[in-house]
């Protein structure tokens, strides 16, 4: 179903707000996170792979996974989570399982 293809009508009807108030509403909703990204914060990372962001600070200061300092800042290149995950996958069994 498209969004278009939403009864909005009605739908604002059941939640008894004006048709347009809902459709402005709708306008207004950003995707969570930002996935044009290049370089991303080490929670923004944690929060991709779904792990703690201290877990992840381990793998940054052991070099499992790819990192850069700008400046103050520590970013991890979007990239990088990718290619974490598919070594974390090849280096297990679990890959394999079937």
């Amino acid at each position: 179903m498209h969004r278009s293809d939403l009864p909005l009508a009605q739908i604002a009807h059941l939640l008894d707000v004006p048709e347009d108030a809902l459709r402005t509403l709708m306008a207004e909703q950003r995707p969570v996170g930002d996935t044009t990204l290049v370089a991303l914060t080490v929670a923004e990372a944690a929060r991709r792979i779904g792990m703690g962001r201290t877990k992840l600070y381990e793998y940054v200061a052991s070099g499992e996974i790819v990192s850069v300092k700008i400046g103050s800042l520590r970013r991890i290149p979007a990239e990088a989570v990718n290619d974490f995950l598919a070594r974390r996958l090849s280096a297990s069994d679990f890959g394999a399982a079937a």
